[in-house]
């Protein structure tokens, strides 16, 4: 229960940030046509977990919970695409580069099939 509570706590406080990041970059840029917000909560999100994961890898600075809280709370409810390379990377590093290149292009086709998909599907529904 202690650990649902971790990630439960990152995750509103990741969502927050996503909400609030997010708004105000595309306000910032005035963007009606490309969604900088989204592109900028990603991208801050992968600096952080690459930075956090490697601190972890050197210097095994966070216990357990501190990872729940963090990385799977904060910056899985953040942008789960930085989860998503922070893993693609760990794979390269660990010289499993075909797993690598699979995940990324299983995560690119499935996802956006899965959305289409799920667009294809309600609009067949509420036509």
């Amino acid at each position: 229960m202690n650990k649902i509570i971790l990630v439960g706590t990152g995750g509103f406080v990741g969502a927050i940030l996503r909400y609030v990041i997010g708004g105000y970059v595309q306000k910032w840029t005035a963007s009606v046509g490309f969604p900088y917000g989204t592109l900028s909560v990603n991208l801050i999100g992968c600096l952080v977990i690459g930075m956090l994961s490697r601190m972890d890898e050197i210097r095994s600075v966070f216990s357990p919970e501190i990872r729940l809280l963090v990385f799977v709370g904060v910056l899985g409810a953040l942008t789960t695409f930085s989860t998503f390379s922070n893993e693609t990377i760990s794979l390269m590093n660990d010289k499993r580069i075909y797993l690598a290149f699979l995940n990324i292009v299983i995560h690119i086709i499935f996802g956006l099939s899965a959305v289409l998909l799920g667009r294809i599907f309600i609009y067949l529904i509420w036509r």
